[in-house]
């Protein structure tokens, strides 16, 4: 397999394991914040295991790229926190399709940190995906959990394009296990002092759940995502996790019973629409 098609599988393959960590955010009634703070706790468990196993360094020599790794732990920490949030607020659907629109933001985002040219194919497969979570939203009033749900969903977006173009430089200098280990040990100590006024749940069940997310929803499919941003763009991976709502929304439809309305079924058709057209674009181009 071509690298630049195993870069577009390994991205794929991460993009369906992050499809299920909205059914956690409905099977665990915990805050947000303890939602994420067992998530990394796992991750970082996983990955050092994964990393000592192989012998794999985890020196991070430049200053440079410590300081990154601890700016991208916080916004991962913040990025989690707010999916979550617009999740329990509102339901699967809408959460996931309102965080789908990063791929506008990394549009302007990637060009502007990191001086590559425009791209206009990237951006309109954007604007598409910025149509289709219009078709979700009934109105503009604040109180209505749909709207609420959308706006915490816009901020998991915004930072997430944030992280996937910060991410993309530090892959290409380290192991992918090595980013996601450090961010997800950064995102943990972030939220320390809200776990420490919250407290912590003793549910074994909820644990168990807890245990799932970290290992294989998070450090499985964010070491994936990274390890496959190497070879495709920020713009293009953000793109093609456009897919992760249409996954989420069918795999809520099985595991809870969430029956989307036409409206979220119409704005999921047009998203993973230009889902599709941004991977046959990628292979073109690769």
């Amino acid at each position: 397999m071509p690298p630049r098609s195993r870069s577009l599988a390994k991205i794929h393959l991460a993009v369906f394991l992050f499809g299920f960590p909205g059914l956690f955010g409905k099977w665990l009634a915990w805050p947000a914040v303890t939602i994420v703070f067992g998530r990394v706790i796992f991750a970082c468990l996983a990955l050092a295991a994964v990393m000592a196993l192989g012998r794999a360094s985890f020196r991070v020599t430049s200053r440079r790229d410590v300081l990154l790794l601890g700016l991208c732990g916080l916004v991962l920490a913040a990025h989690w926190t707010m999916f979550f949030k617009s999740i329990q607020v509102s339901t699967v659907a809408v959460g996931l399709l309102a965080y789908s629109s990063f791929p506008v933001f990394t549009a302007f985002l990637e060009p502007l940190l990191t001086k590559e040219r425009w791209e206009p194919a990237s951006l309109l497969y954007a604007l598409v995906c910025v149509a289709g979570i219009a078709l979700i939203v009934p109105g503009f009033d604040v109180s209505n959990a749909v709207v609420q749900g959308v706006v915490w969903g816009l901020g998991a977006g915004l930072s997430f394009s944030f992280l996937a173009v910060l991410n993309r430089g530090l892959a290409s200098r380290h192991s992918s296990l090595t980013v996601a280990f450090y961010q997800d040990l950064v995102a943990g100590l972030v939220l320390v002092p809200a776990i420490w006024r919250t407290g912590l749940p003793r549910s074994g069940r909820d644990w168990a759940l807890v245990a799932v997310l970290g290992i294989f929803c998070t450090a499985l499919a964010h070491t994936l995502f990274i390890d496959g941003l190497k070879g495709a763009g920020a713009r293009t991976a953000s793109i093609l996790s456009s897919l992760e709502p249409v996954y989420g929304i069918l795999l809520a439809l099985i595991f809870l019973g969430e029956s989307p309305s036409l409206r979220t079924v119409s704005g999921g058709a047009i998203i993973l629409a230009a889902a599709l057209a941004a991977t046959a674009r990628a292979r073109q181009t690769g």
